[in-house]
């Protein structure tokens, strides 16, 4: 990468990253040396060497063990779940049930160690250390990296939860408590806050803000400062497995390393495509609710056809020719609804909630986090388990674009930024659209509740000014965002699926990129948004045990680095 002075106000190298920011290659040229003293392991092990490679008609560049046992894996779960959908259906509501129930403890733990560890080390004298090496210079100006850490921070999820969740929890907390038989059957946060409208309002931002602020950021944070750490400073392949090398050694080349790229290949794929369904339901939601459309599981099937379609063709005429556009079409797509819904909603509750929703999460953070606490189960298996294990599976995903933008950065200036920022932004969209949806519930109008989660947005908007314009925006950003997820989930995926390549033949990539719109059909089909959540947090749970290892090898790796400049 060309490096930037502080005062350049739009260097190439930032536009480059900008036309990759959806789509994780962020620059897929070779990583660059170390620059400075630095520990660089010293490794026999060469990028591809034990890829498997093939010539036209069908070029192919892959990763033996890794590409067969995860697309095989693939396949066979999506030609079963295409053939008996109605036998998987209840299995995977089952499933999604199980592993939230049993296993909330450990995803609401291992968020904790994620945020523990990057508040020490912003805290602690490693986070001088600067990734790249001690004279390594930032690739991007602060302002491009904050615009970069914006984009990576909004996606379909915000579209989806924007409106839904606040309000959910509100409604929830309002009622109080409901207990039949001695157990509580409601959804409340906590003990809720029983007809106090404003304490309701505060606990449900809070929540909220719990779910899309520190613990998911801090999640990304990890990933991205392992991988950024051992590539920049260790001189080692971008991959997941390199960062367990002060772990396994030589071995990380081996089969432990390939159960770890394994994982986060189908980790990455059914994060990616339980945020595809999810699109689906809400484009086909918008649709009909602007234009009278039947939102049946055809028309869903069709669009997630339409768009992994255009992703793919993404795929393979280049970034510069569509996803850099598309991308920068978002984002001023997002500003201008975000600003739309300030200035043509409640203005002043908006504002003045953005800071009283902050105290809020500051003060109920520890609860929320209490892994432990009995009195709000439902809550934490229905919304908490699953958030966790959603934003583990996308992990890998996020992280490598973050490690690629961020070289040339302190650990305390990564982490603080990687932290902050996005928090920052995630806060003030679910206030502008959750906390106006609980004003137009307080003032009377029902539809919002009334109206089923994918479309709750849209009978949000259709209170205020200009409904048609502002609704058919939020379509174009669920599609596009829908797009750019998928295009770019493909590059992740084909990257670790080809042993760190990053210039793995087009053929691949349109393979991986095929399936993540399979794969989320067959859900939607095999059981719809239960089915999505439940293989989203099926293959987060041992995902989490690579992140939780992931965090030892970064202590080990900073250790390692200031004894070198020591």
């Amino acid at each position: 990468m060309s490096q930037s002075s502080p005062s350049d106000d739009k260097t190439q190298t930032e536009r480059d990253a900008l036309a990759g920011q959806q789509d994780g290659s962020a620059g897929i040229e070779a990583l660059p040396l170390p620059e400075g003293p630095t520990e660089i392991i010293s490794t026999e092990y060469e990028i591809g060497q034990d890829n498997i490679e093939g010539v036209k008609p069908v070029a192919y560049d892959i990763h033996n063990p890794v590409f067969m046992i995860s697309a095989a894996a693939i396949v066979l779960f999506t030609g079963a779940t295409l053939l008996f959908p109605s036998v998987l259906g209840p299995f995977f509501a089952g499933l999604r049930d199980v592993v939230t129930s049993n296993f909330d403890w450990f995803f609401l733990i291992a968020g904790n160690v994620f945020v523990l560890l990057c508040l020490g080390l912003i805290l602690s004298p490693l986070g001088s250390v600067r990734l790249g090496g001690p004279e390594a210079t930032p690739d991007f100006t602060l302002s491009g990296w904050f615009s970069m850490l914006f984009a990576a921070g909004m996606g379909i999820g915000l579209m989806f939860y924007g409106v839904s969740e606040p309000l959910g929890h509100f409604t929830a907390a309002l009622g109080g408590p409901v207990v039949e038989n001695g157990v509580r059957t409601d959804w409340a946060p906590l003990d809720g806050a029983p007809g106090d409208e404003l304490g309701a309002r505060r606990l449900a931002m809070a929540a909220t803000i719990f779910h899309w602020g520190l613990h998911p950021w801090a999640i990304y944070a990890v990933v991205a400062l392992a991988l950024a750490l051992f590539a920049y400073n260790k001189g080692l392949p971008l991959t997941l497995r390199s960062v367990f090398y002060p772990i396994l050694g030589e071995r990380v080349w081996g089969w432990p390393g390939h159960v770890v790229d394994v994982l986060a290949v189908m980790a990455t794929l059914f994060g990616l495509a339980t945020s595809l369904g999810i699109g689906a339901e809400q484009a086909t939601a918008g649709f009909g609710f602007l234009f009278g459309w039947s939102a049946s599981d055809t028309s869903k099937i069709v669009l997630i056809v339409i768009i992994t379609a255009v992703a793919t063709a993404s795929v393979v005429l280049g970034v510069e020719k569509g996803v850099k556009r598309l991308s920068e079409i978002n984002m001023i797509l997002a500003v201008v609804l975000l600003l739309f819904v300030i200035l043509t909603g409640p203005t002043w509750q908006i504002l003045t909630g953005f800071f009283g929703n902050l105290a809020a999460y500051g003060a109920k953070i520890l609860p929320l986090s209490n892994p432990f606490g009995r009195s709000d189960d439902n809550f934490r298996h229905g919304w908490t388990a699953f958030y966790w294990a959603w934003w583990i599976s996308w992990s890998p995903f996020v992280g490598m674009f973050i490690a690629r933008v961020s070289r040339g950065r302190t650990v305390r200036q990564f982490l603080t930024a990687v932290l902050i920022v996005p928090s920052l932004i995630s806060v003030l969209w679910m206030t502008a659209f959750g906390g106006t949806a609980i004003s137009e519930t307080l003032a009377g109008f029902s539809g919002v509740t009334d109206a089923a989660l994918e479309l709750q947005l849209f009978q949000m908007l259709s209170q205020l000014p200009l409904t048609a314009i502002s609704s058919f925006i939020g379509i174009v950003l669920v599609i596009v965002f829908f797009v750019t997820s998928s295009d770019s989930g493909s590059l992740v995926i084909d990257t670790i699926a080809a042993g760190g390549k990053i210039h793995a033949p087009v053929p691949q990539r349109i393979f991986w990129c095929s399936f993540e719109g399979l794969v989320a059909i067959a859900l939607l089909l095999g059981g719809g948004l239960a089915a999505l959540q439940a293989m989203a947090v099926s293959t987060g749970l041992p995902f989490t045990l690579v992140l939780l290892g992931a965090c030892w090898a970064i202590l080990k790796g900073l250790l390692a680095e200031k004894r070198e400049l020591a």
